[in-house]
Formats: structure tokens, C-alpha cells, sequence
């Protein structure tokens, strides 16, 4: 009888791991149209210190985020998560919880004292996640396109 594949959380570093995620990613950003616009947004914010740390089920990533260290009048240095997905099959499969818990340990070791993110008001169960994982709304957020 055959082990399990246990989870494993790293980095996403090479550009083939990065097309391993467009699928889920695809999940949270459906605007993003192929896996080389995906790989070609990656290369360009990665020059600004975006990185992606992925939980993965052997291949495959089953848990996605994006993240930053920025600093800001409002928060000082802090931690920014940009993109945070479960991939749709195994969601409630605690695996959200443990990328989590990796983001918040990653932020303590760049030194933030504050892990920040943003999800639409529409986003009703993402909402109940954060508030499990111990984060609070405090703002807002509000934008215009430019013509």
C-alpha cells in the first residue's frame, strides 16, 4: 500500500514551476488570459520582490500565494500578500491554513510586524478564513480606471 504524498511548501522559483501554477492561479485572477502573460507578469514583479510560495501535492500546487515586502506611511515595513488561492478541489483540506501559517513565519523573518492583504467585498468565505486565521478589516479599498 502506497504512502500518501505529504504536502510540501516551497518556493516557486523556475519558470516551469511558475506555468505549474497558471491553473490555479487562473482560479483567483481568470483576467489572466495564458500561461505567458502569467509567466511574464512573474519576471517583471519579481524585479520589484514579489515571490510565490506554493503548497504542492507532489506536481501539483493545491495552494498558491503571492507576496512583497513594501513599506508605507500607514503600516511602516510590512508584509503584503497580493494573491492567496486554494486550489477549488481542496478547499476546507486545511491546506490554506498551513500556507498561512508559512506566510505569517516568512514575514516575522523579513522583520515586518504586519502581514496585509486585500479581497473583494464580495469574497464572503475568503472573509471567514481571514478572520479564522486571525487577521482583522480595517480599511477600505478604493480605485478608478484612468481613461
Amino acid at each position: 500500500m502506497a504512502s500518501p504524498i505529504l504536502p510540501e511548501v516551497r518556493y516557486v522559483d523556475k519558470e516551469s514551476e511558475v506555468v505549474a501554477c497558471y491553473g490555479l492561479m487562473r482560479q483567483l485572477r481568470p483576467h489572466l488570459a495564458s500561461e505567458h502573460e502569467f509567466l511574464a507578469r512573474w519576471q517583471r514583479q519579481v524585479t520589484a520582490g514579489y515571490r510565490l510560495l506554493a503548497l504542492w501535492q507532489g506536481a501539483k500546487p493545491v495552494a498558491l500565494a503571492g507576496f512583497r515586502v513594501q513599506e508605507n506611511l500607514v503600516h511602516g515595513v510590512h508584509f503584503y500578500v497580493d494573491d492567496l488561492v486554494t486550489d477549488e478541489d481542496s478547499r476546507s483540506s486545511g491546506h490554506g491554513r498551513v500556507l498561512m501559517g508559512r506566510l505569517k513565519a516568512e514575514g516575522r523573518a523579513l522583520g515586518c510586524t504586519k502581514l496585509v492583504l486585500d479581497t473583494p467585498l464580495t469574497n464572503t468565505l475568503g472573509h471567514r478564513f481571514y478572520y479564522r486565521q486571525g487577521l482583522l478589516a480595517t480599511a477600505l479599498r478604493f480605485n478608478v480606471l484612468l481613461p
